[in-house]
């Protein structure tokens, strides 16, 4: 069973609730009308009445037994307005108000209190207003200074495996992040491995140079990058600097990395030094080893929210979904056992 078929079945029935603040575009809406039909989220979709009902009619669907709110008009906003003010010195409620009433900070107000499970949005918003909604409601995970964002990529064949899935970041936000940065990301792919993955995370700080092997700036940064994060976790499986190969092929990783580690050879968690380099590599990856390329989802928020490409399929939208739903039943699954 696929990742995508597994966290389906995970989710399904659940009554999981996710919103969708972009109701004015056509394929949220045929998202939703999918979600409902095949019981994997309970769709809770945002825009003005003409929005939503331009966008049905585009999708020829109908959407009468599906939620859908008004954000400017909703009960609700005035709570909302309130709580985000009395979180912030010096916002008055006039002015939190204004704010909260715009969808994606409406969206992520909804998951803040607990109205619903998720946002999911981004085929007609910019990647930059999501995160800046999710910071400003959401908030970030306790420990975590920089959002980010993973890829799931599954190679269809690596060294004899067959679809092999490991997380790629940051591939999608941060430009050059310093070693604070990188370390923040590091940690929280390795919080999003464990989720999505159904394992334990071993987590690859990648360079041009493998433990030593070269120096300059941006390697000094990867092994600054690694001793901040052991520090702030010692128990994760994490090591580097390394090179692509001494990360993921073992013969390789024998002959390159002569003291013991749990990552080396192994690494199912790629961090990339920039994004140059990451964007770069899942690119490759998806086209040249025909890899399924799963995301951006970000990363490092409190609560989960979810980015979506511009050109996001009904099916991505749908997929996104079971995968960020999928990952809160795992970690409310992760700590009920320990």
């Amino acid at each position: 069973m696929d990742i995508i078929s597994r966290f389906r079945e995970k989710v399904k029935g659940k009554d999981l609730s996710v919103v969708l603040p972009e109701g004015r575009d056509e394929r949220i809406i045929r998202a939703a009308r999918r979600l409902k039909d095949e019981n994997i989220a309970v769709p809770i979709v945002l825009g003005t009445p003409e929005q939503i009902e331009a966008a049905i009619g585009k999708a020829g669907v109908n959407c009468n037994d599906i939620e859908t709110i008004n954000p400017k008009e909703s009960d609700t906003l005035d709570a909302y307005a309130e709580s985000y003010s009395r979180q912030r010195e010096g916002i008055s409620t006039a002015v939190a108000k204004r704010v909260v009433a715009k969808p994606l900070s409406f969206g992520g107000m909804m998951v803040a209190e607990g109205d619903a499970d998720t946002a999911v949005a981004g085929v007609a918003s910019a990647t930059a207003s999501l995160i800046q909604a999710g910071v400003l409601t959401v908030g970030l995970a306790p420990g975590i200074k920089t959002p980010s964002s993973y890829f799931l990529m599954v190679i269809p064949n690596f060294l004899g495996e067959k679809d092999k899935a490991f997380i790629y970041a940051d591939c999608a936000i941060n430009i050059d992040p310093n070693p604070e940065q990188l370390a923040d990301i590091a940690l929280a792919s390795a919080l999003s491995a464990r989720r999505i993955l159904g394992r334990e995370p071993r987590v690859a700080l990648l360079s041009f140079s493998t433990r030593g092997s070269a120096s300059g700036p941006s390697v000094e940064k990867v092994r600054q990058a690694l001793k901040i994060a052991r520090q702030r976790e010692p128990g994760l499986a994490i090591d580097g600097e390394f090179q692509a190969d001494s990360a993921l092929v073992p013969r390789v990783a024998a002959k390159k990395v002569k003291d013991a580690s749990d990552v080396a050879g192994q690494a199912n968690v790629i961090i990339f030094p920039d994004l140059n380099s990451g964007n770069i590599a899942y690119k490759l990856t998806q086209y040249m080893a025909g890899a399924q390329a799963i995301g951006p989802f970000l990363q490092g928020f409190a609560k989960p929210i979810t980015d979506l490409s511009r050109g996001a399929t009904v099916e991505d939208v749908i997929s996104t979904v079971v995968l960020t739903l999928g990952q809160l039943v795992e970690s409310s699954n992760l700590v009920q056992s320990r």
